[in-house]
């Protein structure tokens, strides 16, 4: 259990910190989506492969979800607590890097710590959430230019958050250090229409690109 302060006092939320068998190439802290928790079957394969690759993982509950409920928070909580994680890291973890990732939800509230001033290594988006599906003339980009270390948006070229693909290519432009990492075809969860594949193997297919990423941002 990780503590958070919020401001209506701290409460406890899960964590699983699981090591890499080999030496760790770094620490990747992974926030879930909105709706889920640390123990969905695509970050449990995706946090699997990054061991495989040897970076340690910590996946992680917000407080809304460890409360049971499925509809999110305040952002700020969301912050507060990955303020708490990226803390409780270091501390237990000293010099190593800390790379944060999170899927769609858990992304965009990483970006936004790290927006105001969260120190962190490397960011990682899984599914960034650019605006509501539909809604691209509500973008959820504002914040994105402030952010300093390396981004990695990795996106479904079906994905409804991001429609057009061209608002997420100006998005990441207007960064400071960002690219972006397409999968064919593949929806919000990375889901390719007509290809059925466990939701754990879909976790895990997309962690190559994540590793390339992490391992030139840490060599920097």
């Amino acid at each position: 259990m990780i503590p958070v302060g919020l401001p209506a006092g701290i409460v406890q939320v899960s964590a699983v910190w699981e090591r890499a068998a080999a030496d760790s190439r770094g620490v990747v802290p992974i926030a879930h989506g909105a709706g889920t928790q640390l123990d969905h079957p695509f970050l449990i394969g995706f946090a699997r492969a990054l061991r495989d690759d040897g970076f340690s993982t910590v996946r992680f509950n917000f407080p809304y979800s460890e409360a049971g409920r499925r509809m999110p928070g305040p952002a700020a909580h969301a912050i507060l607590t990955w303020r708490a994680v990226v803390e409780r890291i270091r501390a237990d973890a000293p010099g190593a890097p800390v790379f944060v990732c999170g899927k769609s939800y858990g992304g965009r509230m990483a970006s936004m710590a790290v927006a105001e001033g969260l120190d962190v290594d490397a960011l990682v988006y899984l599914g960034y959430p650019l605006h509501p599906p539909g809604k691209p003339e509500k973008p959820r980009v504002e914040h994105l230019p402030a952010v300093s270390p390396p981004q990695l948006f990795v996106e479904g070229t079906k994905d409804p958050f991001v429609q057009p693909l061209s608002q997420l290519e100006a998005a990441v432009a207007s960064c400071q250090d960002a690219r972006i990492a397409w999968f064919e075809g593949g929806g919000h969860s990375f889901e390719v229409k007509g290809r059925k594949r466990p939701a754990d193997e879909v976790g895990a297919s997309v962690a190559p690109a994540v590793t390339a990423f992490l391992l030139e941002a840490a060599a920097r």
